[in-house]
């Protein structure tokens, strides 16, 4: 009975912290682990140290980037490529935001790029609806195909420590696996929202809202780009920096024999991937004569730490309770996962609906996965199942659409659930799942 209530306080942690949202969901870990601790008398869990330094590094990278200009760069491309080609922005759209998501290690890129995307959908008479939320949703699957989100670097901590056949599942075989499982998740998501909703000509209610003239101007007002805005070297040499450092760790991590020998084996990708992130920061610093106090000041750094706060006291708190029943644990679940692996999956989605977070879902269930049994191929194979938040529509990214769409078709339903982002997410999620099965059984990882 312990483990219920065990269980039970750490659920309300989570979905308590997850209401009132920032450094709260991480915070109120620290009130389950003095529980665990103090009352039931339970020894304190190991915190996720390698995965907290590899965010921090991720995300002081990442931060710089921003506040140095060189985001704008990559978000000005993307901007050229759909008003280069506005009658495909329901599927180029999402994949637009979806790759910024994978080069820059975040999905909070999406927020400069959704008006864009209104705007070149309202003024080519296509259904808002149909590129913004298909884009929201694919800006956050990204975040499992790039090789420098927190949610990545942590799943591959975790795997680190938990090799198959003597082998571990490194950096390069997860994202052979991640990648063109969400490239594929985010096609299907495009091709169902070129067709999804009533066109605007035929939307009675859209059509009502035109006959205002002052909704009229509010629904087709300003246009929102980037394109007349001049680039300066400075902006261009911080994005080459960035992108650069990540095509050296992707280097790095296929070709094992480019890194030094510490100890007799090749230095772990975890460490490398803090290496070169904290180095590129400082060329971008050095380079581009980035203001550092303007660093920690941007959207990119807040977020990011909150993710270390969020993984901290969650992967405490989680491991100090499976830790100490895991003997229980194994005896009672071993044999469902082995038969029915798909049920971690499942649980995966529940928790990163709760923790609204894909990296807190994977820091909380990946290492429990592992120690009652579950298979490392069918962790990687059903990655995608972190992201969960888009079961209702409360995810920043989401409210930020349906903001911008000043349209009104990217919607919360009457009965909350039935929003816009609802059939995209399931849609998105359950592909790149099942590809994601496909790939990692074709690896010989399932």
């Amino acid at each position: 009975m312990d483990i219920l209530l065990q269980v039970a306080i750490i659920l309300i942690c989570l979905f308590y912290g997850a209401r009132k949202g920032g450094v709260a969901l991480g915070l109120l870990g620290g009130i389950g682990i003095v529980i665990m601790t103090f009352a039931f008398k339970l020894p304190p869990g190991k915190p996720p140290v390698d995965v907290m330094l590899t965010i921090i590094a991720v995300v002081a990278a990442s931060a710089t980037l921003q506040a140095s200009g060189g985001l704008e760069v990559l978000l000005k491309g993307a901007e050229k490529i759909l008003r280069n080609n506005p009658k495909y922005v329901s599927i180029l759209a999402p994949f637009t935001t979806c790759l910024l998501t994978i080069l820059c290690g975040t999905g909070h890129v999406v927020y400069t790029m959704l008006p864009i995307i209104y705007d070149i959908a309202i003024k080519n008479d296509i259904r808002p609806e149909r590129p913004m939320a298909a884009s929201s949703v694919a800006s956050q699957m990204g975040i499992l195909a790039s090789p420098v989100s927190v949610a990545v670097v942590s799943l591959v901590a975790f795997l680190a420590k938990a090799p198959v056949n003597g082998q571990v599942i490194d950096f390069i075989q997860v994202l052979s696996i991640t990648i063109p499982s969400t490239l594929a998740g985010v096609l299907l998501i495009g091709i169902f929202s070129w067709f999804r909703g009533k066109d605007l000509a035929d939307d009675p209610v859209f059509q009502k809202r035109l006959t205002d003239p002052a909704q009229h101007q509010i629904i087709y007002g300003e246009s929102a780009t980037l394109m007349g805005k001049k680039l300066s070297a400075s902006q261009w040499t911080a994005m080459w920096i960035f992108v650069g450092s990540i095509v050296v760790v992707a280097i790095l991590g296929a070709f094992t024999s480019l890194r030094p020998l510490i100890g007799g084996k090749p230095l772990s990708m975890v460490l490398t991937i803090q290496m070169f992130m904290l180095l590129a920061g400082a060329l971008m610093i050095v380079f581009t004569q980035t203001d550092p106090s303007t660093i920690g000041k941007t959207e990119v750094f807040r977020a990011g730490m909150v993710a270390v706060v969020a993984v901290f006291g969650i992967a405490w708190m989680a491991d100090t309770v499976f830790e100490a029943h895991l003997p229980e644990l194994k005896a009672a679940l071993t044999d469902l996962v082995k038969t029915q692996p798909w049920t971690y999956a499942i649980a995966l989605l529940l928790v990163s609906k709760l923790v609204n977070s894909q990296a807190a879902a994977i820091s909380a269930m990946v290492p429990v996965g592992l120690a009652i049994g579950v298979p490392p191929g069918y962790i990687v194979a059903f990655a995608a199942a972190s992201y969960g938040y888009y079961i209702l529509p409360t995810y920043p990214s989401d409210l930020a659409a349906i903001q911008f769409d000043r349209s009104g078709t990217t919607h919360i339903g009457k009965y909350v659930i039935n929003h816009s982002f609802i059939l995209p997410g399931l849609i998105g999620v359950s592909t790149s799942c099942l590809v994601g099965y496909l790939l990692a059984t074709a690896n010989g990882l399932v």
